[in-house]
């Protein structure tokens, strides 16, 4: 294996032992940037979710009926949108995309109704941002395929009932929620996505590198797959960002020395943690003694929007045991200070008056 130099470049990582077999693509392999699969059976991860959707699949062809309609739910990048267009290749119909803020008024959504044709699908993502006039003008679409038309006004106006295709609506929402009863109701299938294991990822980085062209070890992809914070959608942006590293600086096989240093330089740990999760580990520690400390005071001391932090940051922070959330507001855990390297206080400063923060641990 030879190696590309480059000049003032570091030296090249070590090359991969005899225990760290190199995963690589065919030879007659050309390169494909749709990481997405095609078909149910090469879907990896969510396995209940999936036989479900086999069951469907079979039904709805031994009737010779459309699905029903779905609604999937779960923190993004777990596969709302490749699930969808898994079903579409499945079934061979033809698939429409939307998404709720883009249905801002009825006639938004009328050409996809009309234009629907037996069997089609459509799919609407973050759906939980549906308009309610938009929500209800489609109730009877879901239930009846009918789309009712007020002609006129006042005392002179008409309802008009327009007969539709038999088409399939599927729905995909981060805040279930936040959905109304009635239109949760309408979805005859409701599943959620959990995240994914380190072995799943790993298999998923191994697949989607031979897809590109790209040479890994098994550690490597372990190593991508433990950064990835059970989401694929990481795996692949840390996959396509190590492949692009290992290519400029070395002769683009990925060993897990070369996955570590790219990370690293996109600052992200081995905690999966990047710069932003650390500010906020380090200002709630630093500023605020470990809480507990409100978002809102955070996000005014660290200069980023209340959004970004309830929706970005702390739902990984929760999940990975950093921080827990209080009655009171935020506040660091043992874990938090042993990561970051700072000395776990015996007790809360005397000038605030709080109780001991650790007293819950």
């Amino acid at each position: 294996m030879r190696e590309r130099k480059i000049q003032g470049q570091a030296p090249p990582a070590s090359q991969p032992s005899a225990s760290s077999p190199l995963i690589a693509p065919a030879a007659d392999e050309t390169v494909n940037d749709s990481l997405r699969p095609t078909r149910l059976m090469d879907m990896i991860g969510q396995r209940a979710v999936a036989d479900r959707l086999r069951v469907a699949l079979e039904a709805c062809r031994i009737r010779g009926e459309p699905l029903p309609h779905i609604l999937f739910d779960g923190p993004p990048g777990l596969g709302k949108t490749t699930f969808a267009t898994v079903l579409h290749h499945e079934l061979g119909v033809e698939l429409a995309m939307t998404s709720g803020p883009a249905l801002d008024k009825k006639g938004d959504v009328m050409p996809f109704l009309t234009n629907a044709i037996e069997g089609s699908i459509l799919f609407i993502d973050e759906i939980h941002r549906l308009p309610k006039s938009v929500e209800e003008f489609i109730y009877p679409v879901m239930e009846d395929f009918r789309v009712d038309v007020v002609l006129g006004e006042g005392i002179s106006a008409r309802t008009l009932n327009l007969p539709l295709k038999k088409f399939t609506i599927i729905g995909a929402t981060t805040r279930s929620g936040m959905l109304s009863s009635p239109l949760r109701d309408r979805f005859h299938m409701h599943e959620h996505l959990e995240f994914y294991d380190i072995a799943d990822l790993a298999r998923i980085v191994t697949i989607n590198a031979a897809k590109l062209k790209t040479t890994i070890t098994q550690e490597a992809a372990l190593e991508l797959a433990h950064r990835s914070r059970g989401t694929p959608r990481l795996a692949n942006a840390r996959l396509r960002w190590v492949r692009d590293f290992a290519t400029a600086r070395y002769d683009g096989v990925v060993t897990v020395e070369i996955a570590r240093e790219a990370l690293e330089m996109q600052e992200i740990d081995r905690e999966a943690l990047d710069k932003q999760d650390r500010r906020y580990l380090e200002g709630l520690i630093q500023v605020f003694h470990g809480g507990p400390a409100g978002v809102e005071a955070l996000a005014a001391t660290l200069a980023i929007s209340v959004d970004t932090l309830a929706d970005e940051v702390e739902p990984f922070l929760l999940r990975s045991q950093f921080i827990i959330r209080t009655p009171r507001g935020r506040c660091a855990t043992p874990k938090a200070y042993e990561h970051l390297g700072i000395r776990l206080p015996k007790k809360r400063p005397a000038s605030d008056g709080q109780d001991n923060l650790f007293g819950h641990f």
